[in-house]
């Protein structure tokens, strides 16, 4: 048999019985790929079986009961336009056949009928409409990779405008490089964050982003002139662009899909949604403002409470005036010094005492704390890939959404570390490092090397270089760095010490030097992060 792929059906419809069995006869399926799947014998039954079969090519005489060849030509090519149609006609009924090619018929045949005609015409028309499925695919996968590409169009917009705040998209730049319908009149970013208080797989947040994502784009897709949004870590973030009339609509549907998945939350599992929207910008140019306002303000649900829409970006609060992480420090290295997960715990409990003292104190400021927190916790104990851990420390975080759960998350930290201090013997490997760690803590302020740690600890700098990159899972210059970046953050954001003090306090002398440094480890300049923290 020659391969076609999938074979194509025939049907035949004649008023005489021994006309459709010859034809049937001269059909060759195996070589044409082709099968006949029903015979008609007038034109009211096979405009039926054309109706319950769908075949590809019908095959009918021009004259019969019921319905003639061509009334059955018209009836049947109303629902099955592409359906290939081969008349069958003789001599005395020519005009007929003619006026039927009007319809679209693809051939006719004259009777007595010829096994060599009517193979060829049955074979170019298994080619037209195989021609015709492969131009049909064709068609789609171009369609499905255009629709591909504008989607990576979209994602890579969505990263560019959370990650450089200082870019100011045109409407043309929008339009031509984004292939968005943009028109003037209000542009707003939003976030929708998922947050869980149990154990989820990853999977599982992905598969509930999924559904939130499309919840969303059926909400606001036909309310909206443009709408687009991607998934990002644990939640949806994106924008909208609407007529400045539909301020009130927007802000409604967004408190609908809350209160649609809050009522599927059975559904998803232990999980709660939140959504923030940024401020509304008139131009395209606001939209990475609005977009990381949303950002922030999300964080607010740590204070506020989950399952609300929240809006207005914050300000900074006087925690900054509090010397939080200062008080925190000094009672977590006793803590960790005696092995003590009572002490431990109890410096995370005044921590959040002190926030709540704190007037008007924001959500990204709480987050912010305690993710310096266990940075600081996480430099003090002996941890295998120490980079590798507050990362994980982090993404759980990221699916809390309170600050006691967040807490709750350092607490575990802190005691999982403590404990195990408690219950292995501390190695001759380990000593060293734990000596230089506290003498990098208590003179990073000055221009110390490895050479003189190594000197201070009683190793040689080479086999010190290599054990402590074994233990810490980074140099030690890293490592270094990572203390003093941390100490210039909580002075940026606890004090007004000029920034050229803050950079000899913490061990440079050269200003850009420190600047650089500063802005590879966090991503902005020391002035630029204390307007953002301070």
């Amino acid at each position: 048999m020659k391969e076609y792929g999938e074979m194509l059906k025939v049907m035949i419809a004649d008023d005489e019985e021994r006309i459709c069995q010859l034809i049937e006869a001269l059909i060759d399926c195996d070589a044409l790929g082709m099968e006949v799947v029903g015979v008609a014998h007038n034109g009211l039954e096979a405009c039926e079986l054309v109706k319950s079969l769908s075949p590809d090519i019908l095959i009918t005489d021009i004259r019969m009961p019921g319905y003639s060849g061509l009334e059955l030509i018209e009836k049947v090519k109303e629902s099955e336009e592409n359906l290939e149609i081969i008349i069958i006609s003789g001599y005395a009924h020519f005009a007929y056949a003619q006026t039927a090619i009007k319809f679209g018929v693809g051939d006719y045949l004259l009777k007595p009928i010829n096994k060599e005609e009517l193979t060829c015409t049955l074979q170019k028309l298994g080619e037209r409409i195989r021609d015709r499925r492969r131009q049909a695919e064709d068609r789609q996968l171009i369609r499905q990779k255009s629709e591909a590409d504008i989607r990576l169009f979209q994602m890579n917009l969505l990263n560019r405008l959370t990650e450089e705040s200082a870019w100011q998209p045109s409407l043309e730049e929008l339009r031509e490089r984004y292939y968005l319908q943009v028109e003037e009149g209000v542009f707003q970013g939003f976030l929708v964050k998922v947050d869980s208080d149990g154990e989820i797989s990853r999977a599982g947040i992905d598969l509930i982003l999924d559904k939130v994502q499309s919840l969303l784009e059926n909400s606001f897709r036909s309310r909206c002139r443009e709408f687009v949004t991607g998934i990002k870590g644990s939640g949806c973030i994106g924008f909208l662009n609407y007529e400045s009339d539909k301020t009130e609509e927007i802000r409604r549907v967004f408190r609908d899909c809350l209160n649609q998945l809050e009522s599927e939350k059975g559904i998803f599992g232990p999980v709660v949604f939140t959504a923030a929207i940024g401020n509304a910008s008139k131009e395209a140019g606001g939209l990475p403002e609005s977009v990381a306002q949303a950002a922030l303000i999300i964080e607010d649900r740590l204070l506020k409470g989950t399952g609300k829409l929240l809006e207005r970006a914050p300000t900074a609060s006087a925690i900054h005036e509090q010397n939080i992480l200062e008080k925190y420090v000094r009672q977590i290295v006793h803590a960790i010094e005696v092995m003590s997960v009572e002490e431990a715990e109890e410096a995370a409990a005044q921590m959040r005492q002190t926030i709540l003292e704190v007037r008007d104190v924001k959500g990204f400021e709480v987050r912010e704390l305690i993710y310096s927190a266990a940075r600081l916790f996480l430099s003090q104990v002996e941890v295998k890939n120490r980079a590798e851990t507050l990362k994980e420390f982090e993404e759980k975080c990221s699916l809390c959404g309170s600050m006691e759960e967040l807490l709750a998350r350092l607490n575990a930290l802190q005691k999982g570390h403590v404990e195990g201090m408690r219950q292995r013997h501390e190695a001759d490997t380990v000593r060293p490092i734990r000596m230089a760690k506290q003498y990098i803590q208590n003179h990073y302020s000055e221009p110390i090397t490895q050479e003189e740690v190594s000197g201070a600890v009683g190793l040689s700098a080479a086999y010190f270089s290599a054990l402590f990159k074994k233990v810490e899972g980074e140099g030690f210059a890293k490592y270094l760095i990572g203390i003093r970046m941390e100490q210039a953050k909580i002075l940026l954001r606890e004090s007004n010490i000029p920034v050229s003090k803050i950079c000899r306090q913490v061990g440079y002398n050269d200003l850009k030097h420190f600047t650089h440094t500063f802005e590879k480890a966090t991503g902005v300049k020391p002035t630029v992060y204390r307007k953002m923290y301070g």
